[in-house]
């Protein structure tokens, strides 16, 4: 029995539920404070350096899954970030309110992960699946960061310009 609760399967899904609470807690801590472009920029940079479990075989899977894996991040799941990650100046300082949204998507994204888990186990290996869900998750992020850079930089133009000056 203790040898099925560290199984590959267990453990990947506990990493992921850990993974995922981390990223609502610090997600949740960071709107207390202001944003800035580096803030914005940084998540999806560093992400990107998980693209070099691909050099590992185990984790290299067909062009079309990882087309397909990206595209279902980026039009099911960044979307309603989108749509709902707003910003908010208050004196010089720019602020990202905080979304309900987001702990809406993450916990959808680790329940997709967890439901699909038995549905995919006999035809991809572990490391694929890990691989599947960290180009969903990027596919997820990149447009949703891009949206709020726009966002960011429309607003900080806005309060740069001089008093009477209209948008």
């Amino acid at each position: 029995m203790t040898h099925a609760l560290f199984s590959p399967q267990v453990l990947s899904i506990l990493v992921s539920l850990f993974a995922g609470s981390a990223v609502i807690v610090l997600r949740l801590r960071a709107a207390n404070k202001p944003t800035s472009l580096k803030k914005i920029i940084m998540p999806p940079v560093g992400m990107a350096t998980g693209f070099l479990m691909f050099l590992a075989p185990a984790f290299r899977i067909p062009w079309t899954w990882v087309a397909a894996a990206f595209l279902v991040g980026a039009l099911l799941f960044s979307y309603p970030l989108i749509r709902t990650s707003k910003f908010h100046q208050v004196g010089d300082e720019i602020y990202l309110k905080r979304s309900s949204m987001f702990i809406v998507v993450i916990i959808g994204l680790l329940l997709v992960r967890t439901l699909l888990h038995d549905v995919l186990e006999p035809y991809i290996t572990i490391s694929q699946s890990a691989g599947i869900f960290f180009i969903l998750a990027f596919g997820m992020l990149l447009p949703w960061r891009a949206a709020m850079l726009v966002q960011y930089r429309r607003l900080e133009r806005r309060g740069q310009k001089a008093p009477g000056e209209k948008d």
